[in-house]
């Protein structure tokens, strides 16, 4: 059976955006079986020469799929929709569009938001003229993705995809402060309406009554 490697504990700020969501929404979706194996950040059960192996830079997710070993969240997820044969099109040109769009996820959107968070979390009240460049740069990609999503129902293909579990859990869990999205009506439509799928809510319920906060 497929192993996902995923927090059972993790910090109270992260408990609820970690990225092994990403993979158990898609393995809902897909209705694949898999087991756990939870673990233990505080504890640091990332930070073992048996982890870094499936892991090499210790962080969750990671799968073991019957000896097939791998990390990072999108390539799980595409290894998962070609497996499936769900949540990715069978068609060459449909499938070029999915991959493009995770990589525009991952690459492009998450990059900028990534780099605020981090500088917020950091930053010494000293940091203006760089907080103003990374606000826009954000709101330079936000503007971009909602002029794409405009008169579409979906990111890549007019069915939900693999695409739309990595944009939608960057979009909820990138943008800490709310105001950024204001402008853009249609992209947090986007974002509900994907977070509004049954199998979402079914993953977080699970997540939240596994996961404890360290």
């Amino acid at each position: 059976m497929l192993r996902l490697y995923g927090f059972s504990k993790v910090n109270a700020g992260a408990r609820g955006h970690t990225r092994d969501l990403r993979v158990l929404w898609a393995l809902e979706e897909m209705q694949l079986p898999f087991e756990i194996a939870g673990m233990d950040h505080p504890a640091h059960d990332l930070n073992t020469d048996a982890y870094r192996r499936l892991s090499p830079f210790e962080q969750i997710p990671a799968i073991d799929d019957d000896g097939l070993m791998l990390s990072e969240s999108a390539a799980i997820l595409v290894h998962l929709a070609k497996k499936s044969g769900r949540l990715i099109p069978g068609d060459r040109a449909g499938e070029a569009q999915v991959l493009r769009w995770c990589f525009a996820a991952m690459n492009t959107v998450e990059m900028p938001l990534l780099a605020l968070m981090v500088l917020d979390w950091t930053a010494d009240g000293s940091c203006g003229k760089h907080r103003e460049f990374l606000v826009g740069w954000v709101h330079r990609v936000l503007t971009n993705l909602e002029r794409w999503l405009a008169g579409r129902e979906f990111v890549a293909t007019e069915a939900f995809t693999i695409a739309d579990i990595l944009m939608a859990h960057v979009l909820v869990s990138g943008i800490k402060d709310q105001a950024l999205m204001a402008p853009y009506a249609g992209l947090a439509a986007y974002r509900d309406r994907c977070l509004a799928r049954p199998a979402w809510k079914r993953t977080q319920e699970a997540y939240f009554a596994r996961v404890e906060a360290g």
